[in-house]
């Protein structure tokens, strides 16, 4: 009989971090080795239930999911590198480039997924915007990047309009960097040829709703995705845990896990 899979959760009082516990605990074939988060954080009742310290869950862990802040997850991936273990499956968003070289970095001891959205439906998404990035023109089509989430969400533009953008600057063959609109806001001028915008909206209990709008003069075209239940991507999050676990040192995606890479 194998073994249970020994499964980590970091940010485990964060609403992610509750969802990905849930279910890991009701999942056959994983065991929950430890959650960590936080010192002063506190769960929505207002309690602040024990934890594990961060050490003790790794090396508990043959895998740790991780849905915390970005600078947590830094400090996480140099403390996973720095032991050669264990696999880490990384959902903070609203990193910087500096949290994002620290991941990149500790790539090179051990097998990292990191995404900015844990959905299928998204990784599908993605895939059908680069699609048609690399078939309508620059000079005709336009692209906005349309995100809606709850009042709490606190880094904006999304992982996930990120994971979109970069989608159709794949298929124009650009640099997001190099294209990318900041927020608009007063007299910005006419739009420039071939960059792509993002708009942001917070507000109530909102999953997460994205669109990219492809607009021509006579046309558009619309590709959306709305997320109903954030389980969705929890469960994304251990599938990507359990295929992680024995792959070699590396920066890995959803569309690797999926097996959608070309």
């Amino acid at each position: 009989m194998t073994a249970p899979l020994k499964i980590g959760v970091g940010g485990a009082l964060g609403r992610m971090g509750r969802a990905v516990t849930a279910l890991a605990r009701e999942r056959p074939g994983l065991v929950l080795a430890g959650r960590f988060d936080r010192a002063d954080a506190v769960d929505e009742s207002g309690e602040s239930p024990p934890l594990s310290i961060l050490a003790d869950v790794l090396a508990a862990s043959e895998v740790v999911v991780d849905f915390s802040t970005a600078a947590a997850s830094a400090v996480l991936a140099r403390a996973a590198a720095a032991r050669r273990g264990p696999a880490l499956v990384i959902g903070a968003t609203g990193l910087g480039s500096a949290e994002e070289q620290a991941i990149a970095e500790a790539a090179g001891a051990v097998p990292i997924v990191w995404s900015g959205n844990y959905s299928v439906g998204v990784n599908v998404l993605a895939g059908l915007v680069e699609q048609a990035a690399r078939r309508l023109p620059p000079d005709v089509w336009d692209i906005e990047v349309l995100e809606i989430h709850h009042r709490r969400k606190v880094d904006a533009p999304s992982g996930t309009a990120r994971l979109l953008a970069l989608a159709a600057a794949r298929g124009r063959g650009r640099d997001l960097a190099e294209i990318a609109l900041a927020p608009r806001d007063g007299d910005t001028g006419p739009r420039a040829q071939g960059a792509i915008g993002f708009a942001s909206l917070r507000g109530g209990g909102v999953v997460g709703e994205h669109s990219v709008i492809f607009a021509a003069e006579e046309e558009t075209l619309t590709l959306s995705h709305g997320a109903r239940d954030r389980a969705l991507f929890a469960r994304g999050a251990l599938e990507a845990a359990v295929w992680v676990v024995g792959r070699p040192p590396g920066l890995y995606d959803m569309i690797d896990v999926l097996g959608f890479r070309d």
